[in-house]
């Protein structure tokens, strides 16, 4: 979907695909008619755009098969769908049955990370619609924080392969608890030496309120260190206001699985790694908890648990309620459908469930002001 911002800015929703589980050509394209039309046919519009989440193996296809790069297209047009957005963050196996800190390697310090990132930028680069301005990859904030020996100059690689295509495409790195860029903070003084017309943040919503950060507060601390907020994901975290309720940390317990990890924090960070050992004594339960698990954007979970919407609502309108958009990609990313305690029982709850997603983020964005484009 598209909106039109009153400084004349082009806004793009999507909705990311790494929702989906598919690391191959063949998944990627069957996911777009299994999943990908049916939310577009459910919100009544003629074009909706997805933030294609392509593993390392189908990345490495494309990059090396025009002819599979035409193949993408032309289904991605037969569909109504448009792509200006990838997620490049996890590298492959991010539906394995664990996770947890596999999606950060490689991480910026390895070479592979800047072949995979700069063969996203090129891709991306032929799948815009002709009339996009720009495209984006978001990616991973440089490393685990345990895990990071420094970048060893693949940033200035990076910035140099994107300075020398065609088309402008801008990689955004993604702060996150835990991480070696944990808050906006950390990003302002670890990215000040980057190439910032090539290089930026992606600011996620849910991070951003697991990190108890205020969102205006947050973005000026961007712009004053000149960092583009080359996309927005719009995303809520789990949110338990008395984390001591014998009855909140029930409901919490049935929030813990083995896939992906979920970074806790009470107050603001450093704050415990996992869930599990959030409730097994890591946090103090003095003061409400924000746990790193995306939960849908349009209903809260079930009492006494709640979510941090409203963070993500002051971020859309610290971006889009002045005169200027502070960014012009939006993605919905919720990924953690299928290990929801009520996750949608088949393709069609899971569809049903996107597409609301995607109509209470149209509803907020045209609240703004923001005029959805139809054409």
């Amino acid at each position: 979907m598209r909106f039109r911002h009153r400084d004349g800015t082009l806004v793009h929703l999507a909705y990311c695909t790494n929702v989906h589980q598919a690391e191959d050509l063949d998944g990627v394209l069957a996911q777009l008619g299994r999943f990908g039309e049916p939310v577009r046919e459910r919100l009544g519009v003629p074009r909706l755009g997805l933030g294609l989440w392509l593993a390392r193996p189908v990345a490495a296809a494309l990059a090396h098969d025009p002819a599979a790069v035409d193949r993408l297209k032309r289904e991605l047009a037969v569909r109504g769908l448009e792509v200006v957005t990838l997620n490049g963050f996890p590298y492959q196996g991010f539906h394995d049955p664990v996770v947890k800190h596999k999606v950060y390697r490689p991480d910026w310090a390895a070479p592979e990370r800047t072949r995979y990132t700069l063969d996203l930028a090129r891709l991306l680069a032929e799948l815009m619609p002709d009339d996009a301005v720009r495209g984006s990859v978001s990616t991973l904030p440089l490393g685990w924080r345990t895990e990071w020996r420094g970048d060893d100059g693949q940033l200035e690689v990076l910035a140099k392969g994107l300075a020398g295509q065609d088309r402008p495409v801008r990689v955004a790195f993604e702060p996150e608890p835990g991480c070696v860029i944990e808050t906006t903070a950390q990003a302002a003084a670890l990215l000040s030496e980057v190439d910032k017309e090539w290089l930026g943040v992606c600011l996620d919503a849910c991070h951003l309120a697991v990190g108890f950060e205020d969102p205006a507060a947050a973005l000026g601390r961007l712009e004053a260190a000149g960092l583009a907020v080359v996309k927005l994901q719009a995303s809520a975290a789990l949110e338990a206001p008395d984390p001591a309720d014998p009855s909140t940390r029930a409901a919490l317990e049935s929030f813990v699985e083995p896939r992906f990890l979920h970074q806790s924090n009470e107050g603001a960070p450093p704050g415990a790694d996992d869930l599990d050992l959030a409730l097994a004594g890591g946090l103090p339960g003095r003061a409400p908890w924000r746990v790193h698990f995306h939960v849908p954007l349009h209903a809260d979970p079930a009492p006494p648990l709640t979510s941090t919407r409203p963070v993500l609502a002051a971020t859309l309108a610290e971006l889009f309620g002045g005169g200027t958009a502070r960014t012009d990609h939006v993605e919905v990313e919720t990924y953690t459908w299928q290990v929801l305690p009520d996750a949608p029982a088949d393709d069609a709850g899971l569809v049903a469930g996107i597409a609301a997603e995607l109509d209470w983020t149209r509803r907020e964005l045209t609240a703004l002001g923001l005029e959805e484009v139809t054409a």
